[in-house]
């Protein structure tokens, strides 16, 4: 593990530790965020702690061709259950994923200045988001970083106000970057929420090819 001051690279990936914590501290802008992804590194802290540097091996992906939809969701799908937009409320969809009670999780990792450089990072068309409409109310969404020279899209967190929202703004977000050639959806860590859908855990060197 590396101790960053501002302005300084990051190390190489391998020097994370077995948790995956690669850097401590250094600054978090939009110019480390795009370095940082495009490395295969994403930040993840509390307001309690420096900005931590985050580079796990395995890694979960999911290959947009692997995308397993159920018999359930496939009906949703077939109804238009949901509407979805791109990109029309990226702010209310950060706040709901910082905002939203999860199982065994204190707080929030999206802090005030991850918001604030995400917004950056969006007006820059780098950040974006999925808003799951139901009656014109949002409740469902997901955000994540669109590396286009690399097609490669890295999601960083969803929420859902109602049951199969978030799951069926990620369907859709799948199928659209599929058609965009997206070669691969960087899930960053297992869940088994993830796997369901057809996320898989590969080892960090095959990852990072897909980003060079």
């Amino acid at each position: 593990m590396i101790f960053l001051k501002n302005g300084d690279p990051f190390p190489p990936v391998d020097y994370a530790d077995e948790q995956g914590l690669l850097a401590v501290g250094g600054e978090l802008n939009v110019k480390s965020l795009i370095a940082a992804y495009s490395q295969g590194i994403f930040p993840w802290y509390d307001d309690s702690q420096p900005v931590l540097w985050w580079s796990p091996d395995p890694r979960m992906v999911l290959f947009p061709e692997k995308l397993k939809v159920s018999k359930s969701m496939k009906q949703l799908l077939k109804k238009d259950a949901f509407k979805i937009t791109y990109n029309e409320d990226f702010v209310q969809v950060l706040e709901h994923c910082a905002n939203i009670v999860r199982p065994g999780q204190d707080g929030t990792w999206i802090t005030e200045e991850i918001k604030a450089q995400y917004q950056k990072l969006h007006e820059l068309n780098i950040a974006q988001s999925v808003e799951v409409w139901k009656d014109g109310k949002l409740v469902g969404g997901l955000y994540g970083i669109y590396l286009r020279d690399k097609n490669v899209f890295c999601g960083e967190s969803m929420f859902a106000k109602v049951s199969n929202a978030s799951k069926f703004g990620f369907i859709k977000l799948v199928e659209k970057l599929r058609k965009e050639g997206i070669k691969l959806i960087d899930c960053q860590i297992y869940t088994d929420h993830l796997a369901s859908l057809g996320a898989e855990e590969i080892p960090r060197k095959e990852f990072l090819k897909f980003l060079k």
